[in-house]
């Protein structure tokens, strides 16, 4: 009887391998669960409690200005890069231990906020406990970030950027639906204590997950000597001087620019549509609110994993450009659609177009910055990035109402196609934009 061939070591290997970052199964699972939490967390405030504190009483503009004050962590997020990229010299790991840190502190704002009351008098509390609790997400989120950028592999990023996309944008969904009726059914303070029981689970996964082989579960104590395979503390002047050699680069500048244009197109466009389609009575805010989840969530679940993958196989950078010039077609056929007769069908056709296509621009754009970016100021740079993303889509929303106020939906959507047509035009060739990325790729 003849022997069977030896099997290679990999195909021995049945389960995922020790909890690593490093280790493609825990890291699918750790970044599904950290984002899928910050979705939990925004589905909560951003969607079930405004809702529920309208419906106590509350003034609309105190909501509005709640939720400006609790989204200013976000805005503020590179803020957090110079202290994650100068100071990763811990036992724990790198990153890990920021993300450890930043979401202690999100637990103990949420543990707290149950404290705070249930009612409309107790929004200035709350305002407060949450604006904490996203400055401490924000931690986490720059260092996972970077976490993303120092261990991917370059072919792997795509799928990963979607895998961000897909666990915050369920977790916002589920946030939103089971927050919203234990909130009206059982008050805010039990929605508050289920969101902290499911915060505190999700965290047993990085506490689990360590970063790389040899890290610590849990200490905050630094390395004593360190190696080369371990980054120090840098001096602040070369840090400083690393960040001014980044803003400097020409690839770096035009993706700035294209951040804000695509984001300011996308919301001066959706805003003004949204509201126009609710203030004309065409749409009531209900329906309109659930064509608008139903988009987001297919967009950012099958959407951006079916997009992830393929540009791991294209390349992040064609994927960028075609994708650009798909938004100039598909705001280009949204006003066609606004320019004639319209009807429910052809309003939600719009929607889509408008709203779904932009967004998967997003999960080939995280790609081609990480690999751009990779280094030891990573966490800066790409908290910089993802602030001139947030920028451009304030800069639309602000814009938005004065721009409808001048100009017919077919004919905003137009302009949105020109100014998507201007980001396609800004890298008329892949190798011209990202020459750095091409001769990183020929030295490896």
């Amino acid at each position: 009887m003849s022997k069977a061939p030896p099997r290679s070591s990999s195909a021995q290997r049945t389960g995922p391998g020790p909890p690593l970052f490093t280790s493609p199964a825990w890291r699918r699972l750790t970044i599904l669960v950290l984002y899928g939490y910050q979705g939990l967390v925004a589905g909560f405030a951003v969607t079930a409690l405004p809702n529920h504190l309208a419906s106590l009483g509350a003034a609309p503009d105190a909501i509005g200005a709640m939720l400006a004050l609790i989204g200013l962590p976000w805005v503020l997020q590179p803020l957090w890069g110079p202290l994650i990229d100068r100071f990763g010299d811990f036992r724990m790991g790198r990153r890990r231990a920021w993300v450890m840190l930043g979401l202690a502190g999100a637990l103990a704002c949420l543990a707290v906020l149950p404290l705070a009351g249930g009612g409309a008098v107790a929004l200035g509390w709350i305002s407060l406990v949450l604006l904490l609790h996203n400055a401490c997400a924000a931690l986490v989120d720059t260092a996972v970030d970077a976490m993303i950028i120092d261990h991917v592999p370059a072919d792997r990023l795509g799928e990963t950027t979607a895998l961000t996309r897909a666990g915050f944008v369920g977790g916002s969904a589920l946030g939103a639906a089971v927050f919203s009726a234990l909130a009206a059914f059982h008050g805010l303070p039990l929605a508050e204590c289920v969101l902290l029981l499911l915060g505190s689970l999700a965290a047993a996964i990085p506490v689990l997950v360590r970063e790389q082989a040899g890290d610590a579960i849990l200490s905050l104590r630094r390395h004593r000597q360190m190696g080369r395979d371990r980054p120090g503390t840098t001096s602040y002047l070369v840090f400083l001087r690393d960040l001014w050699a980044f803003g400097r680069r020409r690839e770096i500048l035009v993706l700035l620019a294209i951040c804000i244009i695509e984001e300011f197109a996308t919301a001066a466009f959706g805003l003004h549509f949204g509201l126009d389609l609710v203030a004309t009575g065409r749409w009531d805010a209900t329906s309109l609110s659930q064509l608008q989840g139903g988009l987001t969530l297919a967009s950012g679940t099958v959407g951006a994993l079916s997009i992830g993958l393929w540009l791991d196989r294209v390349g992040p950078q064609h994927a960028l450009r075609l994708l650009l010039g798909t938004c100039v077609a598909a705001y280009g056929l949204t006003a066609l659609l606004l320019l004639g007769p319209r009807s429910h069908l052809l309003e939600a056709c719009a929607m889509a177009l408008s709203s779904v296509v932009p967004a998967l621009v997003f999960v080939s754009l995280a790609p081609t910055v990480m690999q751009i970016i990779r280094g030891n100021g990573a966490a800066t740079q790409f908290a910089l990035v993802m602030a001139a993303l947030n920028g451009g889509g304030l800069l639309g929303s602000a814009a938005s109402s004065h721009i409808g106020a001048l100009l017919p939906s077919w004919l905003v959507a137009l302009g949105g196609a020109g100014l998507f047509a201007l980001c396609t035009a800004m890298a008329p060739r892949p190798e011209r934009l990202f020459g750095s990325i091409t001769r990183q790729n020929s030295m490896d």
